[in-house]
């Protein structure tokens, strides 16, 4: 999948077509969907992300996020504006090249399918991306953000030309508020991966092997909002660090040019020269985001425990 191209007006055209303002919420956004079987992981061989004549040098780009009922105003933000400023700021500032999104939603892995613990739509290059996601429906709960959920989909789900014709990664940003799924839990087991995939493994994943493993084809980040980001952060940055950044819930508005920042860190820009383009609220949120960026030394470490107190102040 990624043919055609994305447009502003296309997106405007489908928010009015669905009534969607910028006073929507989730349950006016969602509610009623019912859960539809070719966005579940468990009916899906692969997603591709290929090039095309609309998309000579593709990169895919996947956009996770929490849908359990505390994350509400995330999964709205994403759907009213989030990845409409995304798709259009790539277009405008070209931190990659031809970009194939693909959105999932994750809640927490279950062996009784009473919820879908992972929605994702096809890697789309136009307004698709955004009909798809509009067709998720939101459900479940969870006591961790389930990133290796969607890091598993990508590693063993996912076929792309970006890695396998020309040798580049795609990107990951999965964004939740809950701790990571750390000591006796860490890890995606093998009876949930054959109910989430309908895969026979002998051994589970613990996450960050997983992360590890998924970073070969992708670079792969995680983004902190709610309301307890330092116990947040602390618990990722014990099992995956230098990945972690943290958005404010009340700025998370702000989340596209984040990820758009984080993009053109990946490709040389210097985290200043990122910062420098924003101005306003922006520019202090993509700031902030940034500056936990590949703060990889030890947890325990004094420099980083004086490095959380000026963080999280």
């Amino acid at each position: 999948m990624g043919r055609g191209s994305y447009s502003a007006a296309d997106w405007n055209k489908l928010k009015n077509s669905k009534g969607i303002t910028e006073s929507s919420t989730a349950d006016d956004i969602f509610s009623g969907n019912k859960v539809n079987e070719k966005y579940l992981p468990q009916f899906i061989n692969v997603r591709e992300s290929r090039d095309s004549e609309d998309s000579p040098e593709s990169t895919p780009i996947i956009i996770g996020f929490d849908s359990t009922g505390s994350m509400g105003y995330l999964a709205a933000e994403i759907a009213k504006n989030s990845l409409n400023k995304t798709a259009t700021m790539i277009l405008e500032k070209r931190p990659v090249t031809d970009p194939h999104i693909m959105c999932a939603a994750f809640t927490s892995p279950n062996s009784s399918l009473q919820y879908p613990s992972l929605q994702v739509t096809q890697f789309e290059a136009d307004i698709r991306v955004v009909e798809q996601l509009l067709e998720f429906t939101l459900c479940g709960g969870n006591p961790y953000s389930y990133d290796s959920l969607v890091w598993y989909f990508a590693l063993k789900h996912t076929s792309t030309d970006c890695n396998e014709k020309h040798g580049r990664k795609g990107f990951i940003f999965c964004i939740g508020d809950e701790v990571c799924d750390g000591g006796k839990d860490d890890i995606l087991t093998p009876t949930y991966i054959k109910a989430v995939y309908n895969d026979d493994v002998e051994k589970g994943y613990r996450t960050a092997d997983l992360f590890r493993q998924a970073s070969e084809k992708y670079n792969i980040f995680h983004i902190i909002t709610g309301s307890r980001p330092r116990e947040a952060y602390m618990t990722w940055e014990k099992v995956v660090p230098g990945i972690n950044m943290v958005v404010p819930s009340e700025k998370i508005e702000y989340l596209a040019e984040v990820m758009i920042s984080v993009m053109q860190f990946v490709g040389g820009m210097t985290k200043e020269e990122t910062v420098s383009q924003w101005s306003g609220e922006a520019r202090n949120v993509v700031e902030e985001a940034l500056t936990t960026l590949g703060t990889d030394m030890p947890i325990d470490s004094d420099d980083k425990q004086g490095f959380f107190s000026k963080l999280f102040k």
